[in-house]
């Protein structure tokens, strides 16, 4: 195995940031100063890389002269470290509210991964792959995001199984405190066809009428209105993809996929300085 120099294009700041965080972990666990293979600044370093570049986890970690152990167990720590920072569900509504948002973005992706052998019952009593997304025809996990009005990420769920619905995945997470979020700070939320019948404050266009008749007028001008509001959603999940290569694809195991989104949602809150 050759090693080799290169550069790793995050600042300083960021780097500095991640490591006061697992410096803290390390004192709140009781870790002697000295006991690890890497200081808390290399360790950043290294997982820092492995957002940005998506390497093997073994390669990456020889790299940094930590064996194969090593390297998954200070990957897996520093993204529980990262995670535990992401921004609680009703502190973002209370935040937007006092920024003045008009409105939030709801949207969901599905991340993909590796085929998972867990089975489940689809709605027809059926047994299915429970993380295979008959929609996207590939794993995966389904994450709900919301948005701010500009698109900019401000709110991931935890992960749901591929096969589940976008509106199931927002029931079970988020649509009770959106509701709460429309009633009592007017603060509604703009979401597509996808989650008709989401509830009061979240907006969705009318769907074409299956009789093959026509919208009137005025209901095709609020849908093109929604929509050209609401297409910004789709730059949150972009801002995450294509700034971390390491959500491009996971090898890990599914349900671990919300906390490394998560982790990588509070990396980029860091970089636009708009962390809370």
């Amino acid at each position: 195995m050759i090693a080799y120099r290169a550069m790793l294009d995050v600042s300083r700041e960021l780097v500095c940031h991640v490591s006061r965080l697992l410096a803290a972990e390390r004192r709140a666990r009781g870790t002697r100063r000295g006991a690890r293979a890497l200081t808390p600044f290399r360790q950043a370093m290294f997982v820092l890389a492995w957002f940005r570049k998506r390497e093997d986890l073994e390669v990456l970690g020889a790299g940094f002269g930590i064996s194969r152990a090593t390297a998954y167990r200070y990957h897996g720590e520093a993204i529980d470290v990262l995670a535990a920072q992401a921004p609680d569900l009703h502190e973002v509504l209370h935040h937007a509210h006092e920024q003045g948002m008009t409105h939030l973005n709801l949207d969901g992706k599905l991340f993909r991964s590796d085929r998972c052998g867990e089975q489940t019952l689809s709605v027809k009593g059926e047994s299915i792959d429970a993380w295979y997304s008959g929609k996207a025809h590939a794993p995966g996990a389904n994450l709900q995001a919301l948005t701010a009005p500009d698109g900019f990420p401000l709110w991931i769920s935890d992960a749901e199984p591929g096969s589940t619905h976008d509106i199931t995945a927002a029931r079970t997470h988020v649509l009770g405190a959106l509701c709460w979020a429309a009633a009592h700070l007017d603060l509604p939320t703009l979401a597509d066809a996808g989650y008709d019948g989401a509830g009061i404050g979240v907006h969705t266009p009318v769907k074409q009428p299956s009789d093959g008749r026509d919208l009137d007028i005025d209901t095709r001008t609020r849908n093109a209105l929604l929509r050209g509001l609401r297409c910004l959603a789709e730059r949150g999940f972009a801002l995450l993809t294509g700034r971390w290569r390491a959500l491009h694809h996971f090898t890990t195991s599914p349900e671990k996929i919300g906390d490394i989104v998560k982790a990588a949602l509070v990396l980029t809150h860091f970089e636009h300085g708009r962390h809370q």
